[in-house]
């Protein structure tokens, strides 16, 4: 646990380096009191640093995982304060990075130490888990579900994506499975240094898009051939990006942490080449690790990582937890 916490504190320590805003040119900072960005609701607890976040498309309801002790909250729909729906340690749990609801209502939630396990909704009860063998230093971070169940996740340190099919699934528990090693792909890295984070499918189920958060490259992986390439950003970047967002009509958006910076991107239909369209840079956004957009609105995670979380241990003090709500991005 040393070890991964090391590493994701140098990988997120190393973003703020990076500059204000990725890409080119770089926005200016809007002011603090933004009028696209409002607070969608709070997140109870002291030192949350709340990570991943997913929207329940049957019910509306928003789901945020904390990196500090693992515990989900639930925002239901018009309340201004979540809860707590799985608290800290559950199933032995240390950790709350990627969430996802499928399409049947299961929460799916990684824990960057061990790997993914899958909740019902309704009950919160256990349906599955999913573990990396072995003791060789791993992060699970972050995952997506494709239109046939599959689910697919990344691993920071190891650089390979992982995958879980729906007959695991109903299996119930096992290995986390190697599907995907881009590490022949990616650019050199530092043993244990930090490469892939956020990942998105398209709506046919061919591709994964998956940033690497270091070197702001954003990779291809065709489903079909296993063909791996990196996507033309029309000379931009994705450095510090760390949650992705793909709408069905080919929009990507993304949460850059360090810079407090959100983009939005324009897909080829093939997912071969994006154009970056918008940039909102924002001290308010409070280092933004990932995104939910749906029903015309974007919510964002407001992590306080900077505030005594993994980007300065042990210094700061964060305010209250929130998710923020951004229009116009």
């Amino acid at each position: 646990m040393k070890l991964l916490a090391t590493a994701l504190t140098t990988a997120l320590a190393g973003a703020l380096t990076l500059g204000a805003a990725p890409g080119a040119p770089a926005a200016t900072p809007a002011p603090a009191a933004d009028a696209r960005i409002s607070t969608a609701f709070s997140i109870p607890g002291a030192k949350v640093y709340p990570e991943g976040i997913a929207t329940d498309a049957r019910t509306h309801a928003v789901y945020v995982g904390s990196y500090a002790d693992g515990t989900v909250y639930r925002a239901r729909p018009g309340r201004s304060e979540a809860e707590v729906f799985l608290p800290a340690g559950t199933d032995g749990r240390r950790t709350a990075n990627g969430l996802r609801v499928d399409a049947r209502g299961r929460l799916w939630v990684t824990d960057s130490t061990t790997g993914v396990s899958v909740y019902d909704t309704a009950t919160g009860t256990r349906l599955a888990h999913f573990e990396v063998a072995g003791d060789a230093p791993r992060f699970v971070n972050d995952l997506t579900i494709t239109p046939d169940g599959t689910a697919y996740l990344t691993d920071s340190i190891r650089g390979v994506l992982y995958r879980v099919t729906p007959a695991q699934l109903a299996a119930g528990s096992g290995p986390l499975t190697e599907a995907y090693d881009l590490t022949p792909a990616l650019r050199p890295r530092p043993a244990g240094g930090f490469s892939l984070n956020g990942i998105v499918s398209d709506r046919a189920g061919r591709w994964l898009l998956t940033v690497d958060m270091v070197e702001g490259d954003l990779y291809r992986v065709d489903l079909r051939t296993g063909a791996v390439r990196r996507v033309d950003l029309a000379g931009a970047d994705l450095k510090a990006a760390d949650g992705l967002d793909l709408s069905p009509d080919g929009t990507l958006r993304v949460a850059h942490n360090a810079p407090n910076t959100l983009t939005r991107w324009q897909l080829t239909p093939d997912g071969t080449r994006a154009r970056l369209l918008h940039t909102i840079t924002d001290p308010s956004l409070q280092i933004p690790t990932t995104l939910t957009h749906s029903r015309g609105r974007t919510l964002v995670v407001r992590s306080q990582f900077d505030k005594g979380g993994p980007m300065s241990p042990g210094s700061g003090t964060p305010t209250t937890f929130t998710i923020a709500s951004v229009r116009g991005l």
